[in-house]
This record gives C-alpha cells, structure tokens and sequence, in this order.
C-alpha cells in the first residue's frame, strides 16, 4: 500500500492535529504526576478519549507519585501487561488490577 501524497494544507492540519494530540497526552500526564487524577480517574478519562486512550501504560505508570522505572515495571510484569501497551489495550481484568494497585 503506498503512502497517500498529501497537499501541503493537509500536511499542515495533521502536523496541528499531532501537536494537539501530544500536548493533551503531556496535560495528562502532568495531570496525574501532580496529584490531581487518581490512577483509577486517570483510567476511566483515558477509556472515554481517543487521544488520552494512546498513552503508554508504562509512561501513565511512572507519571504517578513515588513510582519509578523499577516500581512500574514490577507492576506490568505482575499484571502480565506487555511492555509496549497503551492504555487502550488493556484488558478488564488488567484495568482491575492496576485500579487494585493504587486504589
């Protein structure tokens, strides 16, 4: 499949489009690195929005007060959560656990 040619005002409206998305997911994630989502609101915001719904499990993870690369990672591997997966990915019963984790 080739890559569609784009007119250069559709380039500029996805290059807009993708500094939006990435300054949402940063709000986001200093959202809940400064206290003012829970890992669990954080959870059920992410399951309603598209853009938020594309964030690393792992980045939203260490985002959290007193978690860090080691902490998180112990986390993942417990819950049996695949390194590279985002937030939409995860299943009910990971949700569960990760909401158990820091409730």
């Amino acid at each position: 499949m080739a890559i569609p040619t784009l007119s250069p005002e559709q380039l500029h409206s996805a290059r807009c489009a993708a500094t939006l998305a990435r300054r949402a997911r940063a709000d986001f994630k200093m959202r809940v690195r400064q206290g003012n989502l829970t890992l669990s609101e954080a959870l059920d915001l992410a399951s309603c929005d598209d853009v938020l719904a594309h964030v690393r499990v792992i980045d939203l993870l260490k985002a959290l007060p007193r978690v860090g690369d080691k902490r998180a990672a112990g986390i993942m591997e417990r819950l049996d959560i695949a390194s590279n997966r985002r937030v939409r990915g995860l299943g009910r019963h990971q949700l569960a656990g990760l909401k158990t984790e820091f409730h």
